[in-house]
């Protein structure tokens, strides 16, 4: 492994881009501290606890949710920011609030409350989590949101459509939409934490899978990276094949390990082919922080076993089916009959709108309760 530090690429809480409404610094904290601090006191961030990562909230204790889904995200982030030397407050906020704008019910409430708003703009979560920080957090006596710095907001907008991006760009120009049309890279931290966030996800999944009986530790031998670190666990504690699930944690922990320093390695090697000087540079170049080609192979063949054998399953699938069916029955009941949201989202300019965004602030638990209340049946 290379050792060369990138913090000349890193973004500076001093030279940030600012926040949309101008506030005096914090005194004792920089502006990616102040934002990571507002996020974990914000609502949304609360309300993680208790939404779906694959499996539904009642299932079990033991599965992640996605709040430990992102507090997972945010370690591996600040682990591979400290190596490469980059801006760690900045990697651990857009982590934290990468998945604030996620529906109750996981991908499944996602797809649903898209397909109930398909002719009213489409619902995206990664774009839902923008409006969460930006608009539908209410703390503040001056502005709504959170008010948080350029580059965190950058960070927590992974994906964005075109005409999203435009409608972006329409009401901030050159503003976080502007990098989808000028098809130009994020901070080197925002790119960070799109792979931190696979990386985390991918092993948390088989340990969520395994510990749900859906997949089996003989299935995942079939998956050349967790063969891999599998059998040299073994080869080095053969007692383990008596404890399976010291077994299986030591297989996920040595396959994490080996993706981080993989991650670090191939990242310093992109910089010093691209020959990037600053942080502005960095946004005119391509993706700087990936895999290898040989562990972005291993790595998705690991992710299509899973979106087969796990996200497919026919419990998972059966789960899936009645959960969208809570979204869009709570979305139809809501557009008929306004008066049974809050007030404000009642009194929403755009109804539609404000139902999604009602729903999806939702939790697993109150979206089955609210479900229940008012069409009179109980699912899952």
């Amino acid at each position: 492994m290379t050792t060369t530090a990138l913090h000349f690429l890193a973004c500076d809480p001093a030279q940030t881009r600012g926040r949309r409404h101008a506030e005096p610094p914090a005194p004792t904290r920089n502006a990616f501290q102040r934002d990571r601090d507002r996020i974990v006191h914000s609502t949304a961030f609360r309300r993680l606890v208790y939404k779906t990562q694959v499996f539904l909230n009642h299932e079990g204790d033991l599965f992640r949710t996605r709040l430990t889904h992102s507090l997972e995200v945010a370690q591996l982030g600040r682990s591979i920011a400290r190596a490469l030397g980059l801006n760690e407050d900045l990697v651990e906020a857009v982590a934290l609030a990468h998945d604030l704008g996620h529906t109750p019910f996981g991908h499944a409430g996602q797809d649903a409350l898209n397909e109930c708003m398909a002719a009213h703009g489409g619902f995206e979560h990664n774009l839902q989590s923008l409006r969460v920080v930006d608009q539908l957090e209410e703390r503040y006596p001056a502005f709504d949101g959170l008010n948080l710095s350029f580059e965190t907001r950058e960070g927590v907008l992974k994906h964005c459509s075109r005409a999203n991006a435009e409608h972006l760009e329409r009401a901030e120009p050159g503003g976080v939409g502007r990098r989808f049309i000028d098809r130009t890279q994020p901070s080197l931290e925002a790119q960070l934490c799109n792979l931190a966030d696979a990386i985390a996800y991918n092993a948390h999944d088989i340990d969520d899978g395994v510990r749900s009986g859906l997949i089996s530790m003989g299935q995942l031998q079939e998956v050349a990276l967790f063969a891999h670190y599998h059998q040299q666990t073994l080869n080095e504690h053969p007692v383990l094949s008596e404890k399976p699930r010291r077994l299986l944690y030591e297989t996920i922990r040595r396959m994490l390990s080996d993706q981080v320093y993989d991650v670090i390695d191939t990242t310093r090697q992109a910089v010093a082919r691209a020959g990037v000087q600053s942080a502005d540079e960095v946004r005119l170049a391509g993706p700087l922080v990936a895999f290898s080609a040989d562990m972005k192979a291993r790595t998705a063949e690991l992710k299509k076993f899973l979106f087969a054998s796990l996200y497919r399953h026919p419990q998972v699938m059966q789960t899936t089916g009645q959960a969208q069916q809570a979204v869009r029955e709570l979305f139809a009941a809501y557009v008929a009959r306004p008066a049974e949201m809050p007030a404000d989202f009642a009194a929403g300019a755009d109804l539609h709108r404000a139902v999604a965004d009602y729903i999806a602030g939702m939790t697993d638990r109150f979206a089955l309760r609210e479900h229940e209340r008012l069409t009179g049946r109980k699912l899952l």
